[in-house]
C-alpha cells in the first residue's frame, strides 16, 4: 500500500508518498480501505511542525490526517461492531467512546500520537470506527469526524441553548459551516461572518438569518448587538482565538457561552478577566468529542437530512495543493483529498 508520511524539516514540501506492507488487523481490530479524508486546520500546523501536541513534539515521521472514510476489508478476532463492507468513518479520539474527556482518551488523537488515516489500508482498533448514514458520499463522510462533531458537540453538548437563541459562528471554514447547519435545523437564530461577500451569500442560502462582512464591520460584535435588540448572543463559536476573542466578550449575552475551539486569528489580547466577570459568561475549551456524541450527530444528521458542504477535492497524492489551498482561506466548508 501507499501512504502519506511528513518529518523534520516539515511543511507541504516535506509530505511524501511511500510504500509501506500492507498491514493486517490484530484482536479487536479492523482493516480499512480508505476513500477519503478532509483537511482540518489541525492538519496543517502538524505538517508544518507547529502542532504543541504533534509534529514539532513527536521527533520522527508522522501519517497525518484524522478524519477520513473508508470500507472495512477484513476484520481481526472478537470483532463486533462492524463486519467486512461496512462504510465506517475513523474516530478523532480512538480511545473516547463515552463519558467525560479524560487524559488517556485525548492522548489517543489520529494523526499524533496515532498513526493517521493518510494511507491506502489502515488498521484501527474496532472502538475507533463508526458506521455512518447511507445518504452521504464519501467525501461528505469524510467532513465529520472533527469540524462536524465539534460544531456538535459546542451546540448541544456543552451549551445549553433552546430554539429560536442567537448563536454566532466565525468565518465559513468547516466547523462554522457545520454550525450554521445543526443550528438552522435545530431552530437557532444565526449570525455568521467572513471577509466574503461571496461566502455570505452561500451562508445565507444554507439558512444563515444575519450576515456581518468582519472587512467593512470591524466592530462586528456591535451588529451582532444590533441583530439581538442590544442584548447579545447566546452562543458564540470562536475559531479565532485571540485575534477575535475580545469581540467574541461583547457580542455574548450575560450568561451566555463561548467555545472556543481555534487559533486561526492569530496572536493578540487576551481576555480580560474584568470584562468575563462582569458578563458573567462561560469561555470553555472544546477538543472534538467521543464516540456517543458521534453517533447521535449522525441519527441527526440522517433524520434532517443534512449534506456536509465539500467545496474543493483534489486526489490525495496531490496534498500540498489542498493545504495550499487552505492556506490561501480559498476554501467554503470543507476541502477533501479522495483516494
Amino acid at each position: 500500500m501507499r501512504a502519506l508520511e511528513v518529518a523534520a524539516p516539515w511543511g507541504f514540501d516535506a509530505l511524501k508518498v511511500v510504500e509501506a506492507p500492507d498491514p493486517t488487523p490484530g484482536h479487536g481490530e479492523v482493516l480499512v480501505r480508505m476513500k477519503a479524508v478532509s483537511l482540518n486546520y489541525r492538519d496543517m500546523l502538524m505538517v508544518n511542525g507547529m502542532y504543541s501536541r504533534g509534529s514539532s513534539t513527536a521527533g520522527g515521521t508522522i501519517t497525518p490526517f484524522s478524519d477520513g472514510c473508508g470500507v472495512v476489508e477484513a476484520i481481526g478476532p472478537g470483532v463486533t461492531r462492524v463486519a467486512v463492507g461496512d462504510r465506517v468513518a475513523t474516530l478523532f479520539f480512538q480511545n473516547w467512546t463515552s463519558g467525560r474527556p479524560t487524559l488517556e482518551k485525548l492522548s489517543s488523537a489520529l494523526g499524533f500520537p496515532v498513526p493517521g488515516a493518510g494511507r491506502e489500508l489502515g488498521v484501527f482498533s474496532q472502538e475507533g470506527v463508526s458506521k455512518v448514514p447511507d445518504f452521504l458520499t464519501d467525501q461528505q463522510v469524510a467532513t465529520l469526524p472533527c469540524a462536524a462533531l465539534t460544531a456538535w458537540r459546542g451546540l448541544f453538548e456543552d451549551a445549553r441553548l433552546e430554539p429560536g437563541d442567537t448563536v454566532v459562528l466565525q468565518g465559513t471554514g468547516g466547523v462554522s459551516i457545520f454550525g450554521l447547519q445543526f443550528a438552522h435545523a435545530a431552530g437557532y437564530r444565526t449570525v455568521i461572518t467572513s471577509s466574503s461577500d461571496e461566502k455570505l451569500a452561500r451562508a445565507k442560502a444554507l439558512g444563515a438569518d444575519h450576515l456581518v462582512n468582519y472587512r467593512t464591520t470591524e466592530d462586528w460584535a456591535g451588529a451582532v448587538r444590533q441583530a439581538t435588540g442590544g442584548v447579545g448572543a447566546d452562543f458564540v463559536m470562536e475559531v479565532g482565538g485571540a485575534g477575535t476573542i475580545q469581540q467574541s466578550l461583547k457580542a455574548v449575552r450575560i450568561g451566555g457561552h463561548i467555545a472556543i475551539i481555534g487559533v486561526v486569528a492569530g496572536g493578540a489580547e487576551g481576555v480580560h478577566p474584568g470584562v468575563l466577570i462582569g458578563n458573567s459568561a462561560r469561555l470553555q475549551g472544546l477538543s472534538v468529542g467521543s464516540r456517543d456524541m458521534f453517533e447521535a450527530m449522525c441519527r441527526a444528521i440522517e433524520l434532517h437530512r443534512i449534506e456536509p458542504v465539500v467545496d474543493k477535492v483534489f486526489p490525495w497524492t496531490d496534498v500540498a495543493k489542498a493545504f495550499a489551498a487552505m492556506q490561501g482561506g480559498e476554501h467554503f466548508g470543507k476541502i477533501v483529498l479522495q483516494f
